[in-house]
């Protein structure tokens, strides 16, 4: 639920209030998350399998292209650095051999 905006000092004061409560609790106890409640293992395992059934599990298909579009990306990937790490190389060479011929 989105909050009306108001430009009235009052209303912008108390929201900055408000705020500053949530950001920076009064007391130290404040801070502390509420204790949980226990729940039994087999409760636990009721609400793992209702997740669960939630779950969009991606098809065969949907599998295989991600994996191939994952393997280009890689290939293209490691030729831009080797060309890169190439011709850094020859520039670097390059520099050192003018810099030895030079003295």
């Amino acid at each position: 639920m989105k909050k009306p905006r108001t430009t009235r000092p009052k209303a912008i004061k108390d929201r900055a209030a408000q705020t500053a409560a949530v950001i920076a609790p009064a007391s130290p106890m404040a801070a502390e998350a509420p204790p949980k409640k226990r729940q039994s293992p087999l409760q636990f395992l009721r609400d793992v399998r209702a997740e669960v059934k939630k779950i969009t599990w991606t098809s065969r298909r949907e599998t295989w292209i991600t994996s191939v579009m994952v393997f280009i990306m890689v290939a293209i990937t490691a030729f831009f650095f080797f060309f890169l790490d190439k011709g850094l190389s020859l520039a670097m060479a390059s520099i050192l051999r003018f810099a030895s011929s030079g003295s």
